[in-house]
Formats: C-alpha cells, structure tokens, sequence
C-alpha cells in the first residue's frame, strides 16, 4: 500500500480516537475515577502512536495541524450534537477558519504529498 495512503488512514484513524479519548476526559473527573482514566490514558497513547506512523511520509509540522485542526473541529461538533453545547458566531467563525487552513494546506502546499 502507498506510505502516503497509509499514513493518511492513520491520521483519520488518529483524529477519531483523540476526539473519543477527549469526550471522555470529563468523565474521569480530574483523574479520579479509575476506568474513564484508564480508557483516556489508553485512547490518547493510541492516538500518539498513531500519530508517528503519519510523520512517515508527512512532516510533523504539518501532521500536527492537521491533527489538532480537524480535531478541534470535530469535538465542537460532536459536542454541539451530543452535549448541545452551543457555539456562538465568533466560535464558528474561528472553526471556518480551521476548515480554511486545512483545506489551504491540503490544496496548495507542496509540502504535503499528494
């Protein structure tokens, strides 16, 4: 399979597991319940690992962004449909442009593979 294909399912697969492991922080309460820790601790390691099969074939720089934009981006959704926790227009602009930035990164960059 090509590295970039490859790392780039990674990267997915490393934004969902950040995004589940960062909706259950709450539930730890600060680190005192056991099994919601354990299953952070768990979660964010994977993601990690995750994260260094991506820099494989795309720079850590750019991995990076990617990784924390879409995931920013993903646990404002996932928080506005689960939790309903509303977002007010100065956050959804600040979104749209984290949505800007990836795509200009993604679409122009020849830093990153394509």
């Amino acid at each position: 399979m090509n590295p970039t294909v490859t790392s780039y399912a990674a990267l997915a697969l490393a934004i969902v597991v950040e995004v589940i492991a960062t909706s259950v922080l709450p539930h730890t309460r600060e680190f005192t319940r056991p099994w919601p820790t354990l299953l952070v601790a768990v979660l964010y390691a994977t993601a990690f690992y995750l994260l260094t099969i991506v820099t494989r074939a795309v720079p850590i720089g750019i991995a990076y962004a990617l990784w924390s934009g879409f995931g920013i981006v993903l646990i404002a959704a996932v928080n506005w449909l689960i939790f309903r926790q509303r977002l007010d227009t100065p956050a959804i602009i600040g979104l749209g442009l984290l949505i800007s930035g990836i795509v200009v990164i993604n679409v122009f960059s020849k830093t990153v593979s394509h």
